[in-house]
């Protein structure tokens, strides 16, 4: 496998979140989030940890900045700190906040790295949280406010947005699961959140394409095919099920299909207050659909667990997370998402994986997660042998960072980040990946 196998426009870069990278999370004018509130809540995070500093992006992203060139990439993937540009959510917004991010793309550009923009990466203003948040059908029409200014200045340069990344995750794991911000307990609110962060989606899409003419406008699922734990039809429902409230309650509305009537039935008094013409705004088309994979999930029936269903441990080899690897996973979410919602374009806008990184004489050695990039980027290359309309690879990430209530234990970067220094090193993965785009290698 080859570079030169994929197509010559195929876009290669590598990505990164705001509250995970930027720190400075006090300075100039900037609004405390979700995140902020949360870290700083006892026994929220491993070891109490907070993106306070995290990788202190926010002076020196012309050194990481460097180290993307370095890595050879042609695009970066990373997001707008929305309490950085408004506060309190909506309002009065911050001028030196979007002062920040004028200086970063124009930074990228002038290196020759495409800035690709993610408007929404979980770090909700905790303004807007204390009136309900996404549960609350305002905030999403804060999100067009917001999204309309930042996209009025950074539209002439940026052409490649992204709306929200990964609503599962604020939905569930932030209002039901309770292990992200806000860190609640509460189905109803989970699901009427999902609504409120696809509705914000398709009213924010025709906003950016006013503001930002021949933008490409997308939206960002973290996608996982669930497979059953053996033939038995309660374990083959059970995949349904998990089917269902991760991947098919998101593609299918934005796709124009509706929520699905199984998860509707499913979520009971629970489901969404949907009101007239929402649907037909979240289905508002779309240029790309971004998807991010780490791995499967198979499943098992259970009475216990929610939605009746609970995931069983499968295979062989683990990452650092406890995530299965399973590289055919991606290539099967590519081909189905392609045939069954035919989007216009996919990206992988997130891949990767944690490992127990150690920093020797200034080098680290993680062969296991450059093995897991190669066999992610070959899943790719069959994919678009299969006739996907893949156009382009983000690796996740760019630099270890605070990995939410994982704090900074697991390291997912290409570059290694020494927390108490802020010292950068390359790690062999991100060797590897350097030398893939440059064609000096075939084999890790």
């Amino acid at each position: 496998m080859r570079r030169s196998d994929f197509p010559n426009n195929f876009v290669w870069g590598t990505a990164t979140s705001a509250y995970q990278i930027e720190g400075a999370v006090s300075e100039d004018g900037r609004g405390a989030s979700i995140w902020d509130t949360f870290s700083h809540t006892p026994g929220k995070t491993r070891g109490g940890d907070t993106g306070d500093v995290a990788c202190d992006h926010y002076h020196r992203y012309p050194t990481d900045i460097g180290l993307m060139r370095t890595l050879g990439v042609n695009a970066y993937r990373f997001s707008v700190a929305w309490p950085r540009i408004f506060p309190q959510g909506r309002g009065e917004p911050n001028p030196k906040g979007l002062a920040f991010y004028d200086r970063l793309v124009d930074a990228l550009l002038e290196s020759g790295i495409t800035p690709w923009v993610t408007l929404y990466h979980w770090d909700l203003p905790q303004a807007l949280q204390d009136q309900g948040g996404w549960p609350q059908r305002d905030t999403a029409y804060a999100f067009v406010e917001y999204t309309g200014y930042l996209s009025r200045h950074l539209g002439d340069r940026v052409k490649h947005w992204i709306t929200l990344n990964e609503p599962w995750c604020s939905a569930h794991l932030g209002y039901y699961a309770g292990i992200h911000a806000p860190g609640l307990h509460d189905l109803s609110l989970s699901i009427q959140a999902s609504h409120h962060l696809l509705l914000a989606h398709g009213l924010t899409v025709p906003v950016i394409r006013e503001n930002a003419p021949g933008a490409q406008v997308g939206i960002t699922l973290n996608l996982s095919p669930g497979h059953p734990a053996s033939p038995d039809p309660a374990d083959i429902a059970a995949a349904r099920r998990y089917d269902g409230f991760q991947n098919r309650w998101y593609l299918d509305p934005l796709y124009g299909f509706g929520y699905p009537q199984d998860m509707l039935e499913l979520y009971g008094e629970a489901a969404p207050c949907i009101k007239e013409g929402d649907l037909e705004a979240i289905a508002t088309p779309t240029d790309f659909l971004g998807i991010n994979y780490y791995t499967r999930a198979v499943l098992r029936d259970s009475s216990e667990a929610p939605y009746y269903l609970a995931v069983a441990r499968s295979g062989r080899e683990f990452t650092q997370m406890d995530w299965e690897v399973y590289p055919d996973g991606l290539r099967e979410l590519l081909v189905r998402v392609s045939r069954e919602y035919r989007p216009q374009a996919l990206y992988i806008t997130e891949n990767g994986a944690a490992y127990p990184d150690v920093l020797v004489n200034g080098q680290v050695s993680d062969p296991e997660r450059t093995h897991y990039l190669e066999r992610h980027i070959a899943a790719c290359l069959q994919a678009l042998r299969e006739g996907v309309p893949l156009r382009g690879y983000f690796a996740w990430s760019l630099l270890d960072n605070f990995e939410w209530a994982e704090g900074y234990d697991k390291r997912f970067g290409l570059v290694y980040v020494d927390f108490a220094t802020q010292a950068r090193y390359v790690k062999q993965s991100g060797h590897w990946y350097s030398a893939f785009l440059q064609e000096n290698v075939l084999t890790p």
